[in-house]
């Protein structure tokens, strides 16, 4: 699947007019998982990028910008393909978004190797945030161990001692475990990997109610979330053992899960009731536009959008790659989540909360900051990348 949005295209799409065509433009690649059982999240993080265009007027920067959205179905081989084209067939200036990293992984060499700027909407792998780094790759989310660290350090403070702890078998997964283990330092009871996509947790559910630890941690992101904690709650666990989590409980599985993931807690950089103007704007805007609760992976791409924005004026107006790669590292834009600014290896600086899950007054779920674990927390991986 791919959607072109031209300017004169976004015009008609997204309801703006007027807008005048100039010498220069932009022209993204935007590539997200928009298929399968975890599509929500590519749709939120699409979804929340588009609004950022469309509120520069269809110009971020003031350039004309063309946005081409990519399916890469969550298939690296499908994905690296798709980026090839969108590099060498299509004249991209930049490219945006991914998911998965997986997928993250599979295109980034491909990607920082034809020198093209690379905005990264979620996915925020271990090696790129380390020795892998580039000048090219920026992204506005998190390195992939941030938010499952917050979790180690409240299950730690909270004083569990014996923990179970599963996540997919994949980058993200390793990552996730290992982000938990860095701050946790009771027994770690079982450490289950399962497969990517896996939707029946039956026998980790089995595993769980055997090993009876104090509390679980997992992340299981999209469809994989939503199996598990209804399985989770049908095996009788729920109000039994504590449920930790992180990218499993959010706005892209709570209409699913409705009432029963109420009152559970996650580890997160931002929520909807964060509490700044920049926020408060973006959640009314994006809910207005769409009709639905924005989820982290929204917010992530509306900032995406933002940094670009911000980015190509404090360039001056020009597409000029230099200077945007400048622009960027000063990340000139206010954040929705408030606190933000760039380390050397362009992944950010930030705040991490424990957030929990709530049913709105006008019947809508959410989540919600219940505390914050870390301020202005730092990556883990930043000291093996090369840059300064």
């Amino acid at each position: 699947m791919k959607r072109m949005f031209t300017a004169a295209v976004a015009a008609a799409a997204l309801g703006l007019t007027g807008m005048a065509a100039q010498a220069e433009s932009l022209k993204i690649g935007f590539l997200a998982t928009l298929s399968g059982p975890p599509a929500a999240l590519g749709e939120h993080m699409r979804d929340g990028f588009l609004l950022g265009v469309k509120q520069a007027g269809g110009k971020l920067g003031g350039l004309d910008t063309e946005v081409q959205v990519v399916d890469d179905e969550l298939k690296p081989d499908a994905a690296l393909t798709k980026v090839r084209g969108l590099i060498e067939r299509d004249q991209v200036d930049m490219l945006a978004g991914i998911v998965f990293s997986n997928v993250m992984m599979a295109v980034y060499k491909p990607i920082i190797d034809a020198e093209k700027i690379f905005v990264g909407g979620n996915a925020g792998p271990s090696p790129i945030a380390g020795k892998a780094c580039s000048p090219y790759f920026f992204t506005t989310s998190y390195q992939n161990d941030q938010n499952h660290e917050a979790m180690g350090k409240y299950a730690e403070d909270a004083g569990y001692k014996r923990m179970v702890i599963m996540a997919p078998n994949y980058q993200a997964g390793k990552d996730s475990l290992a982000g938990f283990k860095r701050y946790f330092k009771g027994e770690i009871v079982d450490e289950m990997y399962t497969q990517l996509g896996q939707l029946d947790f039956s026998s980790e559910l089995t595993k769980i109610a055997a090993a009876k630890p104090d509390a679980v941690f997992v992340f299981m992101p999209g469809g994989m979330g939503v199996n598990l904690v209804k399985q989770y709650a049908q095996a009788g666990l729920a109000g039994q053992v504590p449920f930790l989590s992180a990218f499993t409980v959010d706005e892209t599985t709570l209409p699913a899960t409705q009432d029963t993931a109420l009152g559970l807690l996650s580890g997160a950089q931002w929520a909807p009731n964060l509490d700044n103007e920049a926020n408060k704007a973006f959640v009314a805007a994006f809910e207005a536009e769409y009709g639905y609760v924005p989820s982290i992976y929204a917010s992530q791409g509306y900032d995406a959008a933002r940094l670009i924005d911000g980015a190509v004026k404090k360039a001056g107006g020009k597409a000029d790659k230099a200077k945007l790669m400048a622009a960027m590292k000063e990340a000139p834009f206010e954040s929705v989540r408030g606190d933000f600014k760039f380390n050397t290896n362009h992944f950010p600086i930030q705040d991490v909360y424990v957030v929990k899950a709530v049913k709105r007054d006008d019947g809508k779920y959410a989540t919600e900051t219940v505390e914050m674990v870390f301020d202005d927390k730092i990556d883990a991986y930043v000291g093996e990348c090369g840059m300064n």
